[in-house]
């Protein structure tokens, strides 16, 4: 079984620009998504399709399964998941040996700025970065599948997220 270990926080500076190693421009749209699975398309910078399931979250963690689609399929399916679409850049960003993945949100979600960590271990320690904010990794608001659903960005609940 495919299992994805994350934790996602909001970005609160440009700190994190200088040190861009990678980029890719991606557009996902979200097919089904209820409190058991969602399942998602996704293109990458308009050359790569790739199917995605993803089991319920328990905590940091879900089940996760990725397939390579044609991308002419994945823009057909995109096309099916309107308007639960998002678009982003996504930048690569080196930190103490593991590498963030930095989520630049545009459209009905400009302004918001996500980093996400992978992690190996629900446990394994982290060295958080300077220029990130709130942790939101247990605030479904947050989450891809949730912000394809909304209008704008969700309002910083202290209540929800915890102060780095």
């Amino acid at each position: 079984m495919g299992i994805e270990i994350e934790r996602k926080f909001l970005v609160r500076s440009d700190g994190w620009r200088a040190l861009v190693t990678r980029q890719s421009v991606l557009r996902q749209g979200y097919l089904s998504s209820n409190a058991k699975a969602t399942v998602r398309v996704r293109t990458k910078d308009d050359s790569t399709g790739i199917l995605t399931l993803k089991g319920a979250a328990t905590g940091p963690m879900r089940a996760e399964y990725e397939y390579p689609i044609p991308v002419e399929e994945a823009r057909e399916l995109l096309v099916m998941a309107a308007p639960h679409v998002i678009e982003k850049v996504r930048y690569s960003v080196p930190h103490q040996g593991l590498i963030w993945e930095v989520d630049v949100f545009s459209g009905k979600h400009a302004g918001l700025v996500i980093a996400e960590i992978e992690l190996s271990d629900a446990q394994q320690a982290i060295a958080l970065p300077n220029w990130l904010g709130f942790e939101v990794s247990y605030d479904d608001r947050y989450a891809n599948a949730s912000l394809s659903r909304s209008d704008g960005i969700p309002d910083v609940d202290p209540d929800a997220a915890s102060r780095c």
